[in-house]
């Protein structure tokens, strides 16, 4: 059996790609993503239009939002704090696109058996 090796190529693409799968993996940063596309939230407004996260797991994906440049905390002068979606997450929209038109077709051969 041929063993085959990863080119040049490939050894340079492979870290590109994990590294942006990393910044949006897990169950809940595509959604706050798009959660936040629809306008700024305070915390339990996102909260609320996450069914199922907890307080503990919202703060913690925010950080890390905020970490990657994706989100940003603004504090308005009443004190109220509002997430808010960085340009920079608008270069996500057409990897989103993709994301989900593959997702819909996917589930689409996974419910017709086509793999």
């Amino acid at each position: 059996m041929e063993t085959v090796t990863c080119t040049e190529k490939c050894n340079q693409v492979m870290p590109a790609a994990e590294d942006a799968l990393y910044i949006i993996a897990g169950k809940w940063k595509v959604r706050i993503i798009i959660t936040l596309a629809t306008g700024d939230k305070r915390f339990n407004e996102l909260q609320r239009a996450l069914p199922g996260i907890s307080a503990r797991v919202l703060s913690n994906e925010l950080k890390d939002l905020e970490l990657n440049g994706l989100v940003s905390r603004k504090v308005l002068d009443n004190g109220t704090i509002l997430y808010v979606r960085n340009d920079y997450a608008d270069s996500l929209r057409n990897v989103m696109h993709e994301l989900v038109q593959w997702g819909i077709g996917h589930k689409e051969k996974i419910r017709n058996r086509e793999i």
